[in-house]
């Protein structure tokens, strides 16, 4: 890490400030709080390094910052960059990140892509590139996703479209008396398009919780990996959405075969 390591990127430290990455030297090393906690370490504390040459260092800790959740570019532990080419011959860079005066401008973004063209694989990336390019494949997995949730929507509304069907052959006499006392047709269709609604939000409701319960085992088995669990509201009120109106859709056919039947035949249904 370089000396200036703060005037890039945003760090909470819980243990020391933006002037730790400057202070390493050759002996010091600043690590996750996670890791901190689970070595049961504290400011001082020395941790013994080796590097690929089997040279073996003792450095000690001189800042504890916290791990945003999902995840961050850098390891539980990270040393200075002069303690690294001390030890290491040729080093090689993962990434670099650099903050330009000016921000993200076609001019800066040109110089940098000259300055590295005589690297063949490096690659140049504003701050939102990054992010895409690091979001992409999790996109990809949840497109895929919602391509079986609405296959299921469609299993889901044939089976609710036959449940109702079902529903008003086996109750057609009921409803053939409910006509004759009074209920209008527009009723009849309201009462099978509640009837139907309320099925699909239960179903909603179940699917929303067993995934819920599932997504925070997952997160919990990968919490080591930087993966954190977070319920997206703003998706679950779209669903819930949805389903109304899959509830709604379903109704049509039911409502409308019970609001076209004839009160007399219904009263002789047996």
């Amino acid at each position: 890490m370089q000396p200036n390591l703060n005037d890039g990127v945003a760090m909470d430290w819980t243990q020391g400030d933006n002037g730790v990455p400057g202070r390493l030297g050759d002996d010091g090393f600043f690590a996750s709080k996670k890791y901190v906690e689970d070595h049961q370490l504290r400011l001082g504390s020395p941790i013994a390094l080796e590097f690929p040459s089997g040279k073996k260092v003792s450095v000690r800790l001189k800042g504890v910052w916290k791990e945003p959740q999902g995840g961050s570019p850098f390891a539980n532990v990270s040393i200075s960059t002069e303690l690294l080419d001390k030890y290491v011959p040729r080093p090689q860079d993962l990434m670099v990140l650099i903050n330009m005066p000016g921000g993200v401008s076609d001019a800066n973004t040109a110089t940098l892509k000259r300055d590295v063209k005589n690297f063949a694989d490096a690659k140049v990336q504003t701050r939102d590139e990054f992010k895409s390019n690091f979001e992409a494949p999790i996109n990809k997995l949840l497109n895929l996703l919602y391509a079986l949730l609405a296959l299921s929507v469609i299993v889901s509304l044939v089976g609710i479209i036959n449940t109702l069907v079902l529903t008003v052959f086996e109750r057609t006499r009921e409803l053939g008396m409910l006509r004759a006392v009074g209920m209008t047709r527009r009723q009849v269709r309201m009462m099978i398009r509640y009837e139907s609604i309320a099925t699909a939000l239960m179903g909603a409701a179940l699917g929303m919780a067993v995934g819920l319960f599932l997504g925070a085992l997952v997160t919990h088995a990968l919490k080591s990996s930087g993966i954190a669990f977070a319920i997206p509201w703003t998706q679950l009120f779209f669903f819930v959405l949805a389903s109304i109106v899959v509830g709604i859709l379903a109704a049509v056919i039911p409502a409308r075969r019970a609001a076209g039947l004839n009160v007399l035949q219904a009263l002789q249904y047996e």
